[in-house]
């Protein structure tokens, strides 16, 4: 399958059955995320992989959005390790688009192995640093749940895309 065909198919999955990710799919999942790039290559970024109860638990204590997925990745960074862009000083770096090409990769390898996932936002970072007891330094940015759909049901808001006139400006 080619890329704009797997992309246009992906969707955002909410309702995940109990049916676990196997070690191969997981380690072609991880393995996507370790190869995609990032600012000068630092690799600033770190993955919690969730997948026991007590670890779902804490994931429900921060998050209404797992879904009932049984897997779960978080995505941080170190801030002492990502790129600083010079212009900005300490006011701008890498860490957060770092995280979003690592996990854009993960979720499209997801898809290409027919695995669903949905990328999460809405959770307090400080609350997941707290709760996982993570490093001062790492701050974490987002959640992918990933497993295999319950019963099929795209939003209705999937197929509303704006136009190519809407979203790009040619200067």
């Amino acid at each position: 399958m080619d890329i704009l065909a797997l992309e246009s198919k992906r969707y955002s999955t909410r309702r995940f059955s109990t049916k676990p990710v196997s070690e191969d799919n997981l380690n072609r999942i991880l393995e996507a995320g370790r190869l995609a790039p990032t600012a000068k290559n630092l690799q600033p970024f770190k993955i919690l992989v969730i997948r026991s109860p007590e670890g779902l638990k804490k994931v429900d204590e921060i998050t209404p959005c797992r879904y009932g997925a049984p897997l779960v990745l978080l995505i941080g960074y170190y801030s002492s390790k990502a790129y600083v862009y010079p212009e900005e000083g300490k006011h701008l770096d890498s860490g957060i688009e770092d995280c979003s090409i690592v996990f854009t990769h993960m979720m499209l390898e997801a898809a290409s192995l027919e695995i669903q996932s949905c990328w999460l936002n809405r959770f307090s970072p400080s609350k997941a640093k707290e709760v996982f007891d993570l490093e001062d330094d790492f701050m974490p940015v987002a959640m992918l749940d990933i497993g295999y759909e319950a019963t099929h049901a795209v939003s209705p808001m999937h197929e509303q895309k704006k136009t190519k006139e809407q979203l790009f400006e040619e200067r």
